[in-house]
């Protein structure tokens, strides 16, 4: 993975140096970015040396002539497309709150607001400030925007006080980066059916009805389920995406060979996760030849296509079945409506009119309403994280149904 490596400016900064080193024996690419006052703590050099990538330390770096050069100044928004994570650390009080509200002054702040990655921090800091309300007010928005916060250790501090404030150790942080990447293996043994993407149905040999999914929710929750563990086949409507790393893909094109495609994988699968965004309807009689351009109106006789979700769900004894609900108004009534009528553990819902959710953007904004009664709302976060969560939230199901008395487990 590449990860992007925050140094902010305090006495722990010199701990970054074996970070960079521990990351790289993970196999991850690191791509350092240190602030000005990093600076005072520790050389770029250093972390040159460490990671052989050049480091980021300035927002506009100025040629010889004394001309801003403007490949650098949009260089915050190539690093964030590229890069799997953000991780800062040490990060200081002063760091948290320039993310917490949203202040980008500098390169990492800047890259922060324009990157979807995950990101994970590790503060660093004096106990005084770290017990502050204001240090921990700004710990809450990070967290329930989704940040992963490494809590600092207890101990001897730089500044001769003791307690907590001391930079986590450098296990500890692997750790809290392998799980934002999805790197636990909580879902070994699982076999995992996930569908994605639009499905087209033809009008003639050369028009077709579709719809705006770009299958990056789908794609998503099958790399997220490979990275732990599961053995996982996905089946994808047309998408230009590439297949996620250790993932069986099968192509379709219509709903109909979806479904069949399903019922021949869903007797294999303990999980079977619905996202794509299966068309209602197809043309009942498709042309055989090209429809030419006549000045009449053209009147399609459609009819409705199978439902691929509720289909499936019917037989899925002790399987867990996610689906999927794009809405865009009464998102809560219609999910909870849909998670009753299909039969399903888990809906995941959201309005895609809303800004930063929906088809073909990198982010999601989705609410998971559980089988159990559980409505849980997380705000917008890049669709990686979103399937975390809902991988999360899935393990937690399959924890309570296997509590359940035997009898109480299969069918609806």
């Amino acid at each position: 993975m590449r990860i992007t490596l925050g140094v902010t400016g305090g006495i722990a900064a010199y701990k970054s140096a074996e970070l960079v080193r521990r990351l790289q024996d993970e196999g991850h690419t690191i791509q350092v970015v240190m602030t000005r006052a990093a600076r005072e703590f520790i050389t770029p050099l250093t972390f040159a040396a460490l990671s052989g990538q050049r480091v980021i330390t300035d927002l506009f770096v100025n040629s010889p002539s004394g001309e801003t050069n403007l490949e650098s100044a949009i260089d915050h928004i190539a690093v964030a497309q590229r890069t799997d994570l953000l991780l800062v650390a040490p990060a200081t009080a002063d760091i948290l709150a320039k993310l917490a509200r949203g202040i980008a002054d500098d390169f990492l702040t800047t890259l922060y607001l324009a990157s979807t990655a995950p990101v994970v921090v590790a503060p660093a800091m004096n106990v005084n400030m770290w017990q502050h309300r204001a240090t921990q007010d700004n710990l809450a928005t990070l967290r329930a925007r989704g940040v992963r916060i490494v809590e600092p250790n207890e101990g001897y501090l730089a500044c001769g006080m003791t307690g907590p404030g001391r930079l986590a150790g450098q296990e500890e942080i692997l750790k809290a980066v392998e799980e934002a990447l999805g790197g636990q293996q909580d879902l070994a043994g699982e076999k995992v059916l996930v569908t994605a993407g639009p499905t087209r149905e033809d009008i003639d040999p050369v028009r077709f009805l579709s719809n705006r999914s770009s299958g990056k929710m789908g794609y998503a929750m099958a790399a997220a389920a490979a990275r732990r563990g599961a053995k996982v086949v996905l089946v994808s409507g047309p998408t230009a995406l590439e297949t996620p790393d250790g993932v069986e893909r099968v192509d379709v094109r219509s709903a109909q060979e979806m479904l069949r495609a399903v019922e021949a994988r869903f007797p294999e699968c303990t999980l079977a996760i619905f996202a794509a965004a299966v068309a209602d309807y197809r043309v009942a009689e498709p042309s055989r030849s090209k429809i030419k351009r006549t000045p009449e109106a053209l009147m399609l006789r459609l009819e409705p296509n199978p439902d691929i979700l509720e289909t499936a769900a019917r037989g899925k004894g002790e399987r867990l079945v996610v689906g999927f609900a794009a809405e865009t108004d009464s998102v809560a009534e219609n999910a909870r409506k849909k998670l009753a009528q299909k039969n399903a553990d888990m809906i995941v819902a959201n309005d895609v009119s809303t800004d930063g959710a929906g088809f073909d953007v990198d982010t999601n904004v989705v609410t998971l309403f559980s089988r159990d009664g559980r409505d849980l709302p997380f705000p917008r976060m890049s669709k990686a994280e979103v399937a975390q969560r809902i991988l999360d939230e899935v393990l937690r199901l399959r924890g309570a149904v296997r509590s359940r008395p035997a009898s109480q487990r299969a069918g609806g």
